[in-house]
């Protein structure tokens, strides 16, 4: 089992301007990541527009990214559905093209009690020899997964982490504290990362390293490392950015950053929409004031 630490980039989804994903553009945003120095690749998560993608596309996107990451870093694709057997179908699809292990969202919609969850999960577990780690992101979902619940899952041996996103510190903390040294915690939330790794996380799952690569994995690398008079410098110097990036649904400032940068086209996915002036505006003076590049 490979062990989930460091900044890992949920990475976003380019489109062209006839809605198709931008295959090339992708593959340019991937080389970024990768130079920008983060640990990890999280493809066809929600800050992916995933559900607006079909799995020919969502195969196309895992493809180029295994091969830009190869022997470089892993590879954990999004492979959550709010119907269990979906998933394990996904799983076995993902497998084929080589990605290293697999983020799981808590079912989305249907609101399982917390043995569902925990069946779910299990069942998804045993279906591949392949990391597992868990993301609950109940603001999304609809549906907390407990402390206890994801301790109960931390003993199944390749479910190997968990993305917490609850923003609820105390159940982060007691998972954190009670899990095996083996088990990592991550945040799942930018403006969370310097509270939750100076506690004992390991690292974070970021929308912010898809504009700034290199700072954040810098930022996680000084956590990392308990370095934590720099690392509370730079939490402040990037908070802005953390906030600015959820003033309109994720990924819809990401994505104007980037196209801002002369990455990508700012087009969206319906139902997303293009963003408004405002958010255009406060990209570009963060990428200003933070001279990223």
């Amino acid at each position: 089992m490979i062990e989930i630490t460091g900044c890992g980039t949920a990475l976003v989804t380019p489109f062209k301007i006839d809605l198709n994903v931008d295959i090339e553009g992708f593959r340019k945003l991937v080389k970024r990541q990768i130079t920008g120095g983060v640990h990890f690749l999280v493809p066809l998560g929600t800050t992916g527009e995933t559900p607006c993608l079909d799995l020919n596309e969502r195969m196309s996107i895992l493809e180029i990214t295994v091969e830009e990451a190869q022997n470089k870093v892993p590879v954990i694709a999004g492979a959550g559905s709010n119907n269990t057997s979906a998933a394990i179908r996904l799983i076995s699809e993902y497998e084929k093209v080589g990605v290293d292990g697999f983020l799981i969202v808590t079912p989305y919609y249907n609101k399982p009690m917390q043995s569902g969850l925990y069946t779910h999960f299990k069942a998804l577990a045993e279906s591949t020899e392949k990391p597992v780690v868990l993301y609950n992101v109940p603001s999304r979902t609809g549906c907390n997964m407990t402390a206890e619940t994801t301790l109960k899952l931390s003993e199944i041996p390749n479910i190997v982490g968990i993305k917490e996103a609850s923003s609820d510190y105390t159940q982060i903390s007691e998972i954190i504290r009670n899990a095996s040294e083996d088990f990592s915690v991550i945040s799942g939330n930018d403006i969370e990362t310097l509270s939750i790794c100076a506690t004992g996380g390991k690292g974070v799952i970021s929308v912010a390293s898809n504009v700034a690569p290199k700072e954040m994995s810098s930022f996680v690398n000084m956590l990392m490392n308990e370095d934590y008079e720099r690392s509370r410098m730079m939490h402040f110097r990037l908070s802005e950015l953390f906030v600015k990036l959820f003033m309109e649904s994720n990924p819809i400032p990401a994505k104007a950053a980037l196209s801002e940068m002369g990455y990508i086209e700012n087009i969206l996915r319906p139902p997303l929409y293009k963003p408004t002036k405002q958010t255009i505006n406060a990209m570009k003076a963060i990428i200003s004031e933070l001279k990223i590049s």
